[in-house]
């Protein structure tokens, strides 16, 4: 009503959280030339490869619920699937999800808290999944829902 046209929209959308392309939110804003930011990329670090299953993880076991909808053993099967495409790649695990990201038409915004990780973050561009590496690390993903929160 105010004349003013969407230019960008974020959601979470991460191989943890495909509810923005499986709605057909990704191609609602691709079509209406609205750019998607994708916040959490990585999981709140999930899909960095940087914690194993049997650590605690840094923001508890629960009680906040940043892309919890996979267990234990199907996040272990989607990090190796993450590792296996980086060894192939030669690329990290978490370069190889925030490339997964982009592929899918949406512009990833990770954090990184030391200079060493936002140079990691880039090398995920300039290179790119073919569509059946996509496909075949979406089903290891989780779909997820809406939610108040959103993280899930």
């Amino acid at each position: 009503e105010q004349g003013i046209p969407l230019a960008t929209l974020q959601v979470e959308f991460s191989l943890l959280r495909q509810y923005p392309a499986h709605c057909g939110l990704l191609e609602e804003c691709r079509q209406l030339g609205v750019v998607v930011l994708a916040y959490s990329p990585l999981g709140m670090g999930r899909l960095t490869g940087k914690f194993s299953n049997s650590e605690r993880l840094p923001w508890g076991d629960g009680e906040r619920p940043f892309g919890n909808t996979l267990g234990p053993e199907r996040l272990a099967e989607l990090q190796m699937a993450l590792k296996q495409l980086g060894r192939r790649h030669r690329k990290s695990p978490s370069q190889v999800a925030l490339n997964w990201v982009i592929c899918k038409g949406a512009v990833p915004i990770p954090g990184a808290k030391t200079a060493q990780q936002a140079c990691e973050n880039c090398g995920a561009m300039g290179w790119r999944l073919s569509s059946d590496e996509c496909a075949w690390l979406a089903d290891f993903g989780a779909v997820g829902s809406t939610s108040d929160f959103q993280h899930g």
